[in-house]
C-alpha cells in the first residue's frame, strides 16, 4: 500500500497529537511514504508555530525537526508543476478547497494514477479534504 500523507498527518508523526497513534500504524503497513514537495515547508512552519506556542519545547522541537529531516529522503514526495497546480485550482473549486488542500488532492490523484495496481490511501485530519478524497476517487474508479 502506498499511503499519501498530507500535513496535518505528517506532522502527526512528529508530535504527539490525537490521530498520531493511527497514522503511526498506516505507515507500519505502507510500503510507500508519499506526499507532496510542499508539506516540508508546512511541516516546520507547523513545528516551528508548537514551539512559539510552548506546546513543544525546544528540545522536543529540535527532536521533532531533526526526525522529519532523517525521515524526508524516504519519503517519495511530488513536485508542483503547473499542470497539477492547475488541476489543483480545479479540485479546490469542485471540492470547496484551500489552495494548499487542493495541491495535496491533486498529488494524491497523481500518485494514485502513476501507480494504477497499487492501494493508494489518503491520511488527512481534515475530514473535508478526506471526503473530497474519497469523492475524487470514486468518480475515478466509476470512469473506468
Amino acid at each position: 500500500m502506498i499511503l499519501y500523507l498530507d500535513t496535518s498527518s505528517l506532522v502527526k508523526l512528529y508530535v504527539d497529537e490525537p490521530g498520531s497513534e493511527d497514522v503511526a500504524l498506516l505507515l507500519e503497513t505502507a510500503e510507500i511514504a508519499a506526499t507532496s514537495v510542499l508539506a516540508y515547508p508546512e511541516a516546520r512552519a507547523a513545528l516551528a508555530r508548537r514551539r512559539r506556542e510552548r506546546s513543544l519545547s525546544p528540545a522536543a522541537h529540535r527532536a521533532a525537526r531533526g526526525a522529519l529531516d532523517a525521515d524526508w529522503p524516504r519519503v517519495l514526495s511530488l513536485d508542483v508543476a503547473e499542470p497539477l497546480a492547475r488541476q489543483a485550482g480545479d479540485l479546490a473549486e469542485r471540492h470547496r478547497l484551500r489552495g494548499f488542500d487542493a495541491l495535496h488532492l491533486a498529488s494524491f490523484l497523481a500518485i494514485a494514477k502513476e501507480f494504477p495496481g497499487e492501494a493508494v490511501r489518503f491520511s488527512s485530519a481534515d475530514k473535508a479534504l478526506e471526503r473530497a478524497a474519497r469523492t475524487a476517487t470514486a468518480g475515478r474508479r466509476r470512469r473506468r
